[in-house]
């Protein structure tokens, strides 16, 4: 949803509840979990080492839990003050180019396992209201064999409103910018406080 005026926290809720009624805008839901993703979009895959050891990682899954991947100034996640769990819908306000962009996700599936490696996952998926169409996955993975926890982004998309059609090479700019943001935050969410 495109937006002349930073819309109000009620109008933000009311946009959720009327999201959440409606279904995925995309066929392939939970897609990010297959090793081939499906045609016909734009992939995105983007991953960072945050240090090694199994305390790490337990605090790397906390901050996926908290959100602190989505912590920008130039945009905002509005959610339930709850962990991300099947079902739950969210929404992003971005204020870009003088307009505000509202998008509203559902999450589509949360993974946790130990086997054959320790990871954290979830997705989410897009709403009709959104101005991409496609899953994007949040994952964080302790690999015992070197000790290393990396945190991973991995997505797949297309343009779902005519104005993300018209403006797509800036849209893929917002969106590597949003992914570059998202390992930073994930990074500083880990580093030791030194105060």
């Amino acid at each position: 949803m495109f937006l002349l005026k930073q819309p109000e926290s009620e109008q933000i809720a009311d946009f959720i509840a009327a999201q959440a009624r409606l279904e995925f805008t995309y066929p392939d839901a939970g897609a990010t979990t297959l090793p081939t993703p499906p045609a016909g979009y734009q992939i995105d895959h983007n991953r960072i080492c945050l240090g090694q050891g199994k305390a790490l990682y337990e605090q790397a899954k906390q901050a996926l839990v908290d959100w602190q991947h989505y912590r920008f100034d130039w945009l905002t996640l509005h959610r339930p003050d709850a962990a991300p769990e099947p079902g739950q819908t969210v929404a992003a306000l971005a204020h870009v180019l003088g307009i505000w962009v509202l998008n509203a996700c559902r999450v589509v599936y949360v993974v946790e396992e130990t086997e054959p490696l320790s990871r954290f996952a979830f997705a989410y998926g897009t709403l009709p209201d959104h101005a991409e169409t496609g899953e994007e996955r949040f994952q964080v993975e302790w690999h015992a064999d070197d000790d290393r926890v990396w945190y991973d982004l991995y997505a797949f998309s297309r343009p779902g409103q005519l104005l993300s059609k018209m403006a797509y090479p800036y849209v893929r700019s917002k969106q590597k910018q949003f992914a570059r943001e998202s390992l930073l935050a994930m990074q500083a969410a880990v580093l030791p406080d030194d105060g």
